[in-house]
């Protein structure tokens, strides 16, 4: 049973991480790395294939393994998903929620700043 939801919540959030990849309001990369952790609780077959295709290696493979983003990067998901968040708080009327939102992008900030290191570009 459990397979089976973390394979339902993995679908919903590649299928959003691609609608992501077209319109820049969204943003993929926390979808698609949510979507490899669902697949991963859910199918060690699926799991595989998604680390192996050109989408993965070229976006997210760097960013999985090394826990860094090169600053744009680190920055633009930021203002993207602080501007989701924010959006949807305004147009929420409840309080309650509003706060949980708040929490929620004071602890994403607290995690990108604390674990997701800049990338520091090599000269030579």
């Amino acid at each position: 049973m459990m397979k089976i939801l973390f394979f339902t919540i993995g679908t919903t959030a590649l299928i959003i991480g691609i609608i992501g990849i077209f319109l820049p309001i969204l943003p993929t990369t926390p979808f698609v790395i949510l979507a490899l952790y669902m697949y991963s609780k859910s199918s060690k077959k699926i799991h595989n294939k998604l680390q192996n295709s050109k989408l993965y290696k070229k976006h997210f493979k760097s960013i999985v393994e090394t826990k860094e983003m090169t600053f744009k990067e680190k920055w633009t998901l930021m203002i993207v998903v602080d501007t989701m968040l924010l959006i949807t708080a305004v147009v929420i009327n409840q309080i309650h929620l509003q706060v949980l939102i708040l929490i929620l992008v004071i602890f994403k900030h607290y995690y990108f700043k604390k674990f997701i290191k800049v990338k520091r570009k090599v000269v030579l």
